[in-house]
């Protein structure tokens, strides 16, 4: 009788388990095929002091707690990799108030988009929390990747920041600074928990949605089998949410994506 009662203790918590992650599994999604692996940093000027500034606000709000506050929000984890130091600003003299101008991948979700009108992500709210610390005001601009160094040595941006994943032979090569990297992702193709397509031999002939951006066509070119394995693809100039939202819809079997994008809408 007691292994009776047991069993059914057991099998009412295996219940309640289900039913309260219910949600996460219909509305999860995963990866079945990496792409692209990348890292995102910073870029600034070389011998530009707003490096050791920006540097020394983002160690101090490491050290608060607020980076990964703000990783935990967007990306479900405190997953940024900043150097914590609470008194990273004491050891410089007190800024000077100044414009701070920040170069944004705007087709990075959820690190730097736009939404109604408005520049916002997860890099935004930090370069926010860092002009806070510091005094400055802060200004965005966007830019493409590949253009990093021309915006740097031309002054239209001080800082590459919001989703740039940057060319590793132009870091390597010393043009520019490199903060970094703080974040690691990947391009994949990805679809929801639940799936039929649970690995890459199950891409044949499925619907995929994919950003309108060179990078994420650049992506599906590293394997011209995919593609021809895949059946209709759609190209959406939303961007990464419409692509989730047509996922969700049932419009498409999979989508092409970032991992970040993957954290944030696993934990939303």
């Amino acid at each position: 009788m007691k292994r009776i009662v047991c069993l059914v203790l057991a099998l009412c918590l295996c219940l309640t388990l289900l039913c309260g992650c219910g949600s996460r599994f219909r509305y999860g999604v995963n990866d079945v095929q990496v792409l692209v692996e990348q890292d995102y940093s910073l870029a600034f000027r070389n011998n530009d002091p707003l490096y050791f500034y920006v540097t020394a606000a983002l160690s101090v709000l490491a050290a608060e707690g607020r980076v990964d506050a703000l990783a935990t929000k967007w990306l479900g984890s405190a997953c940024l990799n900043y150097a914590k130091q609470s008194d990273a600003l004491e050891r410089l003299q007190p800024p000077e108030p100044q414009d701070l101008i920040i170069g944004l991948d705007i087709n990075s979700f959820p690190l730097a988009y736009v939404s109604n009108g408005e520049y916002w992500g997860l890099d935004v709210e930090l370069a926010m929390a860092v002009c806070d610390k510091l005094g400055w005001t802060l200004k965005m601009q966007p830019i493409e990747k590949e253009n990093v160094y021309i915006e740097l040595s031309s002054g239209n941006i001080d800082v590459a920041w919001g989703g740039i994943a940057l060319d590793p032979k132009e870091a390597d090569s010393g043009i520019y600074t490199v903060y970094g990297p703080y974040v690691h992702n990947d391009i994949v193709v990805a679809t929801r928990n639940g799936s039929a397509v649970w690995n890459k031999l199950r891409l044949s002939g499925r619907k995929m949605c994919m950003p309108s951006t060179p990078e994420a066509m650049a992506a599906l070119e590293t394997d011209p089998k995919l593609r021809k394995r895949l059946g209709q693809i759609t190209r959406l100039a939303g961007g990464t949410t419409e692509c989730f939202e047509y996922l969700y819809a049932g419009k498409c079997d999979v989508v092409l994506t970032d991992s970040t994008a993957l954290d944030y809408f696993n934990c939303h």
